[in-house]
């Protein structure tokens, strides 16, 4: 595996790659299983993998999370090379924003302002700004994206159809460790207690999904949501039933729309998301 720190160094070993096929992996690093499985799908389908690490300020509207957040760049380097990663481009801040330098502000159809936009003010700019920066960057034939962030991987769809990018985005299915908790680089600041308390999650999910076409919607998620936090730490941000092409919250099923369940919930100040199609 190479390792670039510097887009002009990159840019000119990516001239070399005539015809190749390349696949593009972005993250914050702290690597799981989850990052895995995209790296995976990249290598399968392309010629090349990349993949960025970088922690991305501009979509922080915390400070101490962005702080906070894990960075463990050896053994995400050594993970990638298991897993035969063939590019890492992990560069500082001043390789990929000018001083001072803010976020963009786009307009996603109003997707950007409902759920962790509304949450997280700013968030969806900062998440946009930079993957467009990556993008222009690498200029990939597809970019590899979980659906454990839902609601981000339809704003880059937007985004690269906004943008005219010729980029193919593929979003990858959740991985989840055995108990249904969402595979996060997060959940490495979460107790043994607080990871197995966390499997109620994806469990009521599923309960979700399973009586969603036949509750009224303020009932089941007042039930959903007492099962969650009964007897433990977690606390609820929001729980919504959305329209999967608006992300607009519903008040009541109609056929014939795709939706989804998304879920934020906070334990022991860990923040937590979370979604099923359905």
């Amino acid at each position: 595996m190479i390792i670039f720190k510097e887009q002009k160094k990159l840019k000119k070993h990516l001239t070399k790659l005539n015809n190749r096929i390349i696949g593009f992996v972005p993250t914050m690093g702290a690597l799981h299983k989850g990052h895995m499985s995209l790296i995976k799908k990249s290598t399968k389908s392309c010629n090349i993998t990349i993949c960025s690490i970088y922690v991305n300020p501009t979509q922080f509207n915390n400070t101490d999370d962005l702080l906070n957040y894990p960075r463990t760049i050896k053994d995400d380097i050594k993970i990638l090379e298991e897993n035969k990663c063939d590019i890492l481009y992990y560069p500082e801040d001043n390789d990929l924003y000018k001083k001072n330098e803010k976020y963009v502000e786009y307009r996603f159809n109003g997707i950007e302002l409902c759920l962790e936009g509304k949450y997280r003010p700013g968030h969806f700019n900062g998440v946009a700004t930079i993957v467009e920066k990556l993008l222009n960057i690498i200029n990939p034939q597809k970019i590899f994206l979980g659906e454990k962030d839902l609601q981000q991987l339809m704003i880059i769809k937007n985004l690269v159809m906004q943008k005219n990018i010729l980029t193919e985005v593929i979003g990858c299915p959740t991985i989840r460790e055995e108990n249904g908790l969402a595979k996060s680089s997060r959940n490495q600041h979460l107790s043994k207690i607080d990871r197995e308390h966390c499997g109620v999650i994806y469990k009521q999910l599923i309960n979700f999904k399973n009586l969603y076409k036949k509750m009224n919607l303020n009932e089941l998620k007042s039930q959903i949501i007492t099962s969650i936090t009964n007897g433990n730490k977690i606390k609820i941000e929001y729980l919504e039933l959305v329209n999967l092409d608006t992300f607009e919250s519903v008040e009541a099923y109609h056929k014939n729309i795709k939706y989804a369940v998304c879920i934020a919930v906070t334990i022991s100040n860990v923040r937590l998301i979370d979604n099923i199609i359905l």
